[in-house]
This record gives C-alpha cells, sequence and structure tokens, in this order.
C-alpha cells in the first residue's frame, strides 16, 4: 500500500512561529522535507542551525530555533509501505496521526499510542516520545517504533534501529529533535475490529477516591484517564471524572454501528475567532466550567459506546481551541512523580486550588514504566498536566516551587509540554542527560541541530 504526498518542496520562507500555548514567538528560515539536497545545505551552512518541526503542538518553544532554519515536516506526507498483516507502517515523518487513522482504522489498525490530539507528525512523536492514556498497558510511542531514517550532521542519513542502533535511537526518542531530521519512521500498529470504544465512567468526589479507582482497576482497562478539578478547596479537592476503556469486538458494537464497524470521521465543528477576548478564562469562568462539568457526568456509568474522537480527541473538534486563552497565550504544566510520591499530586492541588488558578483542563493519569529514552519523560507513576493562562504575576512563582517539589520526589516535567522551568532543574529530571549528550555529539559533532528550547534549558 502507498499513500504518499508528491507536493513539490516549498522555496525559504521567514516565518514567525509559536508553540501552540501561543507564547514567545521567534523568527526562522522554513524549508520543506521532500528536498533532502535542501536540507544538507541548511544543515551545513546555517549559523544558527537547523530543526525540523511537524504541526506545533508542543506548548512551548521545543519547535522553534530563532535566526536558524526549520524544516517543515509537513511537506513530506504520506505511507511508504503497510503491511496489512502485521500492522508494520512505514510513513514519512510529517505524516499526522489524523492521517494515519485516516488510512488505517478502516482496514482495522489503530495507531500504538495517541496524545489527546491527532495533529501530531510521525516525527513529532519520536521527538516528543508521545504518551497517551495507555501508558499504563503499552508505554509510549518509541516502544513501538523499529526503525527510523535520520539526517545527521554530516548530512549522512542514517537507518536507525532500535536494536542494531539502540543508543542513538534512544537518544533521539524524546530528544526534542536535537540528535538530527527524522526523515520517515518503521512502527507497529494495534489490530482493532471496531473503531468505536467500551468506556467505564466513574465520578469521584475527592482526590483520594480518584487515586484509589485508578491504582485497583486501571489493569483491567487498555485505556484510562481522569479530568480532575484543580479549583475545588476542602473536602472536595480532586473531584474527578474517571474515563476508562478499550476498543469494542463486533459482537460488543449497537446494531446502529454495525454495517460500518470500523467508519472512522476525521472533523472538527468550527473554530474559534482569531482572537478570544482577553480574560475570558478566568476564576469565575472557570469554577462554573466545572461544576458543569463535574455534574453533568454520570455518578457511575458502564459500557457506554464512544467514537475515538469522543473517548481520545474531544478538543479536536474545536480547530485553533487554543484562542480561547486570548492574545497572551497560555501554558501547560506536566509533571511525573513516583508512585511512592504520590502525596506530591495532593500538595499540587493544594496549592493550585488555594492559589485560584484557573483550568479547564486537567488531567491525571497513571503511568507503566518508561523506556530506554535519555530524555523520554514517561515514568511509572502519576502524572498531572493542565492549562492556565499566562500572565498572573503569582503563577510563575508557584510553579517554580512546585518544580522543586517534583525534583525532590524524584519526577520530572515534560519537555514538549515546557515553556518556563529553569535550566538548573533539566540534570536532576533528566539523570541520564550528559550521557544523551555524549551520543548527541557523535551523531552532530558540530553541533548544527538547534532549538530555543535547547538553548534556553543549557540542553546544548
Amino acid at each position: 500500500m502507498s499513500a504518499e504526498s508528491t507536493a513539490a518542496s516549498p522555496r525559504r520562507s521567514h516565518r514567525l512561529l509559536r508553540g501552540w500555548g501561543r507564547t514567545a514567538p521567534t523568527a526562522a528560515d522554513v524549508i520543506g522535507m521532500l528536498d533532502v539536497e535542501q536540507i544538507r545545505r541548511a544543515v551545513h551552512d546555517s549559523p544558527r542551525g537547523v530543526l525540523g518541526r511537524g504541526l506545533g503542538r508542543s506548548y512551548g518553544d521545543g519547535a522553534q530555533n530563532a535566526g536558524g532554519v526549520i524544516v517543515d515536516g509537513t511537506t513530506a506526507v504520506g505511507i511508504i509501505e503497510f503491511d496489512p498483516d502485521a500492522g508494520r507502517v512505514t510513513a514519512k515523518a510529517g505524516t499526522s496521526l489524523d492521517q494515519l487513522m485516516e488510512w488505517l482504522v478502516p482496514m482495522g489498525w489503530f495507531v500504538p499510542v495517541t496524545p489527546g490530539t491527532r495533529q501530531v507528525t510521525v516525527g513529532g512523536a519520536i521527538a516528543a516520545d508521545i504518551h497517551g492514556k495507555n501508558h499504563h498497558q503499552a508505554g509510549s510511542w518509541c516502544n513501538h517504533v523499529e526503525s527510523f531514517r535520520l539526517l545527521v550532521g554530516s548530512g549522512e542519513v542514517l537507518d536507525v534501529h532500535s536494536d542494531r542502533n539502540p543508543d542513538l535511537f534512544w537518544a533521539t526518542a524524546g530528544g526534542m529533535g536535537l540528535t538530527g531530521v527524522v526523515l520517515d519512521a518503521t512502527f507497529r500498529c494495534k489490530a482493532i475490529e471496531t473503531s468505536r470504544l467500551v468506556v467505564d465512567t466513574d465520578r469521584a468526589a475527592d482526590l483520594d477516591a480518584v487515586m484509589a479507582l485508578m491504582v485497583e482497576g486501571d489493569a483491567d482497562y487498555d485505556y484510562s484517564v481522569a479530568w480532575i478539578d484543580i479549583m475545588t478547596r476542602g473536602a472536595a479537592m480532586g473531584r474527578s471524572v474517571l474515563d476508562r476503556g478499550r476498543f469494542a469486538r463486533l459482537d460488543e458494537l449497537p446494531s446502529k454501528f454495525a454495517p460500518d464497524p470500523l467508519r472512522f470521521v476525521s472533523n472538527s465543528l468550527g473554530s474559534l475567532p482569531p482572537i478570544a477576548p482577553s480574560g475570558l478564562i478566568n476564576p469565575l469562568t472557570v469554577r462554573a466550567f466545572n461544576e458543569l462539568w463535574f455534574r453533568k457526568a454520570p455518578a457511575r456509568r458502564r459500557d457506554a459506546i464512544m467514537s475515538i474522537t469522543q473517548f481520545f480527541h474531544p478538543l479536536d473538534l474545536v480547530e485553533e481551541w487554543n484562542r480561547v486563552y486570548g492574545p497572551k497565550g497560555f501554558l501547560q504544566w506536566q509533571y511525573v512523580v513516583p508512585d511512592s510520591a504520590g502525596e506530591v499530586v495532593r500538595s499540587t492541588l493544594e496549592q493550585l486550588s488555594a492559589a485560584g488558578v484557573p483550568s479547564f483542563l486537567a488531567v491525571l493519569k497513571r503511568m507503566g514504566p518508561g523506556n530506554a529514552g535519555h530524555l523520554s519523560f514517561p515514568s511509572a507513576g502519576w502524572t498531572l498536566a493542565f492549562d492556565a493562562p499566562v500572565g498572573g504575576a503569582e503563577l510563575g512563582p508557584l510553579l517554580d516551587r512546585l518544580d522543586e517539589q517534583v525534583v525532590e520526589a524524584g519526577g520530572r516535567i515534560y519537555l514538549a509540554k515546557d515553556s518556563r522551568v529553569r535550566r538548573e532543574h533539566i540534570p536532576a529530571m533528566y539523570p541520564r542527560l550528559d550521557d544523551w549528550r555524549e551520543i548527541r555529539a557523535k551523531a552532530d559533532p558540530d553541533g548544527r541541530f538547534r532549538s530555543d528550547l535547547g538553548r534556553r534549558l543549557g540542553l546544548i
């Protein structure tokens, strides 16, 4: 099977780029990915270095390279090879999970891992080693990658395999694009009988209740996520709506879905205005939203049938939903701490709720063991993530204090979401950083691959 893009590589253009949080934009020269010789010339000639970029869903500056060159992965899209018996796919790096689902779901295959959006490319999935609601069962994206082609600092294109070149493979997994430009990758998908999920929902009255449910029952579910209200204080602090599920079998589908059990529709309901009013997200509006969201959830529901979009990607129904935070933008803060440090989750919620940080999008998940990626984020324990508008004078110092608690607990923040952590915390959060630097130096001895994030955090 082949579904390759044959679009011509665009000329170099100078563009202002920003992350999904819409903060700290920087300008770079943008070139296409189809012309490998053009990328080689840029790697050799650009004094500010080169970085690959997909759909720009890193929240901060992970896909920006001020004054340098950006390789636009979205100019190289398509499936190069597909084994319909094994579910093995080779896809160009700019291919999005959305496109993979459009092509593969009707044939009975699903991507091995998906975050809360389908708008992530194959190259970006490797660079951030993305995780999803099934990490406790299936690990992160690079656990399912067999190999990729990587253009390194010399201009050579290397075939990097997890078993033959493990050092470079795992340095690239979660390496935020700083070991080279991924051109394409081969990975394994998940077999499914239908495109619907069987979902159980539990409304938990407080943090203790939701954490107990997850510890006791998550092993019985392929996917699990809890929406959590970080603004509620007192006895109801941490009240949550926990959704857990798996793909439905054919014999579990309601009759109305039976004629087309693998139907998948990728669409949106619309888009927000180009600029939403400042202050739309504030403690008053978010408390009202959170109250409604919690109350509308069933106290206990079993075997609900949901679509892929309903369960995995509800925010994809609104294009450019990040505009809701207004012109100043927003940040997402995500950490993981070990099981033994579960009290950090409680302390985090106590401090966030006391400060009145307005967030309608906060999730709690369980993670399984991490992989061999030097800078890969996931590790066994608890991960909490929330969005908040920037601009509040108290938010920065509060997050600095919380970062210190995470470090003391042996945890880390997610580089793909970060826009503000202090660089001195990175070696403690990622204790294999020096090993990663050594491997990167062999692949890129002249430091040709750079990013705003790499400079800000002192990675390079």
